[in-house]
């Protein structure tokens, strides 16, 4: 059976043959066959090439194809190795092709000498726009946003306005409102391209405008970005300066890519792993990043079986206690881990006041009041039947189970609100409230309320 031709190969086909090409090397084949594909499947192949290959390929494919490519790479999947291993001039090509906020994010990941290197092969307003946005911190608007963007005068017609639009949008990518601004370029508001467009000719442009739902600053972080693009539902968001003077603009699919970077970095620190450790990186990079937290929870973990050391007598006189301790520790944590991720989600999403956030805390507490009851009875019958079973078990056992699992339940339930409102409070990330630190306490207190109680009911 023949294999199709090339031609007649089409979606996940043509994928699975360029996987076969990488596969084997054909980097001949590859540059024929790359062109057809979107450049984020072109950057997965990329990826999935060592560097000699990969800098081969990106040599021999179209200079857009090839800087779109590189640019839709994860950071952590070396595109700065990459364009560091080209020579200057084809690096600066590269960057030449891309918005400048693509271009200042992938020269980023350079060290300061290859990074002038190629800086000093653009041209000079190029390369100032990329420097002007490198000044920003990392993960703000100011690095997110790009300086290319229409704005038209606010006191000119609908028909001027139009000629100026056709004027700047040669240079502009995938724009759909134009910015208005006034004489000192401070921001007034948008006008829609259908509304300009179906305008009349002499209409002022100030008729037209419509205020901007809202704007930001280059210094907020970029997960505020995100969550007013999505509050708004705004496919741009303009960014200003503090006297309100329009210079830039932040589009949604750069968000799209940040707000997925973010939940990323903050289900790996509930999971408590730091965000420094790469999806796609080696073992040694997964230790290292991993090996802190562990030592951590083995400290905590021994203050919890302290707690059990104390109770000693207790569990030398009844053998069940052993079997039951991690019944109601491990449902403590888990009504807490149920807690703690929709605590941290509301957090994230909401932009309320503190006080309304500390709401979740009663919230849970009632949750957690109303699980306990139903956990607890639930394991009271269990246990009752295991005082039948055992004659050697107390009668008392049930009522001992029944108010230890309700109370850890709701203090589990209580503190996976507490821990992230808190944090957030003293100003820091909730999402490092993990479950290292909520399990161990979880973990301690039922240890507490079940030795505690079984010392005072069954002794």
């Amino acid at each position: 059976m023949h294999a199709p031709p090339v031609s007649d190969l089409e979606g996940h086909d043509l994928r699975e043959h360029v996987q076969g090409l990488v596969e084997i090397g054909d980097l001949a084949s590859l540059q024929a066959l790359l062109p057809r594909l979107h450049p984020s499947d072109v950057g997965d192949v990329l990826a999935s090439l060592d560097e000699e290959k990969r800098v081969s390929l990106i040599k021999v494919l179209p200079v857009e194809l090839a800087s779109e490519a590189l640019a839709e790479m994860e950071e952590d999947e070396e595109r700065g190795d990459t364009l560091a291993a080209l020579a200057p001039e084809q690096g600066a090509e590269l960057l030449g092709k891309l918005e400048d906020d693509d271009a200042a994010g992938l020269i980023a990941e350079l060290d300061p000498t290859e990074r002038q290197r190629i800086l000093d092969r653009l041209p000079a307003d190029e390369a100032g726009e990329i420097r002007d946005l490198l000044l920003f911190e990392e993960e703000t608007a100011g690095r997110l946003m790009t300086t290319s963007l229409v704005a038209v005068s606010e006191d000119i017609s609908a028909e001027e306005a139009i000629a100026e639009v056709r004027r700047q949008g040669r240079e502009v990518e995938d724009f759909y409102n134009v910015f208005v601004v006034d004489q000192h370029h401070v921001l007034q508001g948008t006008v829609p391209l259908d509304d300009l467009i179906l305008a009349n000719p002499a209409t002022p442009v100030t008729t037209l405008v419509r205020p901007t739902d809202a704007t930001v600053f280059p210094h907020v972080d970029q997960e505020e970005v995100g969550r007013l693009m999505s509050r708004y539902n705004m496919v741009i968001i303009p960014v200003v300066d503090p006297e309100g003077v329009l210079i830039g603009r932040i589009t949604v699919d750069d968000v799209i890519d940040v707000m997925e970077a973010e939940q990323t970095e903050d289900l790996l620190l509930m999971a408590g792993v730091s965000d420094e450790e790469e999806l796609r990186g080696d073992w040694n990079v997964a230790v290292r990043a991993r090996l802190p937290w562990l030592a951590a929870n083995l400290f905590t973990t021994f203050m919890a079986a302290s707690v059990v050391l104390v109770f000693g007598k207790i569990i030398e006189s009844f053998w069940f206690m052993a079997a039951i301790m991690p019944i109601v520790a491990g449902m403590g944590g888990n009504s807490g881990t149920q807690s703690l991720a929709v605590t941290v989600r509301r957090i994230a999403v909401t932009r309320g006041s503190l006080e309304r956030r500390f709401d979740a805390v009663g919230k849970e507490a009632l949750v957690g009041l109303l699980n306990g009851l139903a956990l607890g009875m639930l394991a009271f019958t269990l246990a009752w039947i295991a005082v039948l079973i055992f004659p050697d078990v107390s009668h008392r056992l049930p009522w001992v189970v029944l108010m230890a699992l309700w109370g850890n339940v709701m203090v589990g339930s209580s503190m996976g609100a507490i821990i992230p409102t808190t944090l957030h409070r003293l100003g820091i990330d909730p999402a490092i409230a993990s479950s290292v630190f909520l399990t161990t306490f979880t973990d301690m207190i039922g240890f507490v309320l079940l030795l505690g109680l079984a010392s005072a009911l069954l002794l």
